[in-house]
Formats: C-alpha cells, sequence, structure tokens
C-alpha cells in the first residue's frame, strides 16, 4: 500500500475530492470547497497515496477560535494513524494563525479519535425543520413578516450584526460575515433602531442566525417561513443546552432531522450558545 501524503487542497483539486466523498457518502461539499480553497480564513488538506485520494480535511480560523471539519478518511486507511495526522495538521495551522480554542461537530465514527486528542464533548447541535407558510418568495413584504421588523440587510448595519455575532458566538466571523451579508441574502430585525437578530445565508446553502432572545429567534423564522413557501422547507440548529428554544420549535411545527455532538479543546469561549439558531455550516460555525 502507497504511503499516504498530506498536502494543501488547492481550487484545481476541488472536483475530484468532492466526488470522491460524494461517492463515500459524505455528501455534495463542492461548493464549499471551492470557496474554501480561495478563502484566506480556511486551512484545506488533502491526503494522496499513489494519485488516490484517501482523506480530507478543511479548517476556519475565526479569531480566537478554530473550526475543524471535512475530515474524512478512505476505508482501508482507518486506524492506521491518517485521521489524526490530518486532523493534528489542521490544529498546528489553526495554532499559527492565532487560535486557542478549537471546535468540530463530530461523527460517530470521528468521536473516540477526537476525544483521545483532548477533545471534550459541550453539548450537540440539533437541527430541525418545518415547512414554509406563505404563498412564496416574491416582494421585499414576503419577508419582513406580520409587523414589518425584519428587513434586508443595508450597508450601515454591518458593524451592528458583528458585534452582536461577537457576543453570540465568542469568535471573529467578519471574514464570512462581510462577504455573504448582502441585501439579497441576509436580513436583520431591528426593533426600535436596535438590530435584535439577523440571518446570512451562504452560497452552499446554510444559513447563520442570531438572535438575542427566543421573541427575536421566533420572528425571524415566522419571517423565512413566509417568504418560502408552503413548497418549501426552512431549517435552524440549536444546541441542545438551549431546551427552552427547543421546546418552542416543537410547538411551532418543527421536527428533529439531525443531532450530532459538538466538541471543543483550549481556552474557554466568552459566548452565548442560546443565541445562535443556525450555522454557516459546521465548518465555520
Amino acid at each position: 500500500m502507497f504511503p499516504a501524503r498530506i498536502r494543501q487542497m488547492t481550487p484545481a483539486d476541488v472536483r475530484a475530492v468532492a466526488a470522491t466523498l460524494v461517492a463515500a457518502d459524505f455528501g455534495d461539499r463542492g461548493s464549499w470547497l471551492a470557496f474554501a480553497t480561495g478563502h484566506p480564513a480556511c486551512r484545506t488538506l488533502v491526503a494522496e497515496a499513489g494519485g488516490v485520494i484517501v482523506g480530507t480535511g478543511v479548517g476556519t480560523a475565526n479569531g480566537p477560535a478554530g473550526w475543524l471539519a471535512t475530515i474524512w478518511v478512505a476505508p482501508d486507511r482507518r486506524r492506521q494513524g491518517l485521521g489524526r495526522a490530518i486532523t493534528q495538521e489542521l490544529l498546528d495551522q489553526l495554532a499559527a494563525a492565532g487560535c486557542g480554542t478549537y471546535v468540530l461537530v463530530a461523527t460517530d465514527e470521528g468521536r473516540r479519535l477526537y476525544e483521545a486528542m483532548g477533545f471534550e464533548r459541550q453539548a450537540s447541535y440539533r437541527i430541525l425543520e418545518a415547512p414554509g407558510t406563505s404563498a412564496g418568495p416574491g416582494s421585499e413584504a414576503d419577508f419582513a413578516g406580520i409587523d414589518g421588523r425584519v428587513r434586508a440587510f443595508a450597508a450601515t448595519d454591518l458593524g451592528p450584526v458583528l458585534q452582536l455575532d461577537r457576543r453570540a458566538t465568542g469568535e471573529d466571523r467578519r471574514h464570512v460575515i462581510e462577504p455573504f451579508a448582502s441585501p439579497a441574502s441576509a436580513r436583520v430585525l431591528e426593533v426600535e433602531g436596535e438590530i435584535r437578530g439577523f440571518v446570512i445565508r451562504a452560497p452552499w446553502g446554510g444559513g447563520a442566525t442570531i438572535a438575542v432572545d427566543q421573541a427575536a429567534a421566533l420572528e425571524l423564522l415566522a419571517a423565512r417561513r413566509h417568504h418560502s413557501g408552503p413548497s418549501g422547507r426552512v431549517r435552524v440548529g440549536l444546541l441542545d443546552t438551549n431546551v427552552a428554544g427547543l421546546e418552542a420549535l416543537a410547538a411551532d411545527g418543527y421536527r428533529p432531522v439531525w443531532s450530532a455532538p459538538r466538541l471543543a479543546m483550549g481556552a474557554s469561549l466568552d459566548w452565548r450558545p442560546d443565541w445562535i439558531w443556525g450555522q454557516f455550516n459546521h465548518a465555520i460555525g
């Protein structure tokens, strides 16, 4: 068996890597990898053996916190140290970028390795889904909700959104919020001149949702459902420590579709997990 070589993943690798992950039932990561391989906050790795892709990994530096994701090893290469090597290389590169906290969402296969490397479970993400509620997307009014407090993102909202996001996550996600926040892809909830929450959609389908309380979150989500229409679906992602939020969503017709543990290692973050109602993806948070 050829020894595996770990190197940086480049944009030229994306098509082959994405096809490999789809064939391995790891999901379609093509649009995410196309973004990550060209983004300065991301660290992308691929492992090759004899010209064959046998492993992948991606890390994202969000200021003090580094996220690890898309860590995959071919079945015939598992339990040989390759997954550990990819994970350690990501940790080293994120540390060099200034991160002191490391976060990941673990698969069943990977959790034992990560815990052996020092990661500990913080909570579990609960992904829930509900159908839309209106006739469908169209005018701006479709996204405004009943009282019109949910509106399109404006350039002057960037500062308040970044401040709210930093308080919620304990991280610095300006590098992804700034390019994705636009009137077409982002909405804010403004109450008496204060931004109380926001939704920012990512090109690959994820969406960061931050809200300062349950009422703000439900108002943002109601606007999303209204905009989606009965043929659409709206997904949210909460931590299981937000018990009241999960109960409120269940009462509003949301049903669970997926769950996985959030593991962390390093310095504790100063964050508000109850303010988090959705993620860009589990490689950024």
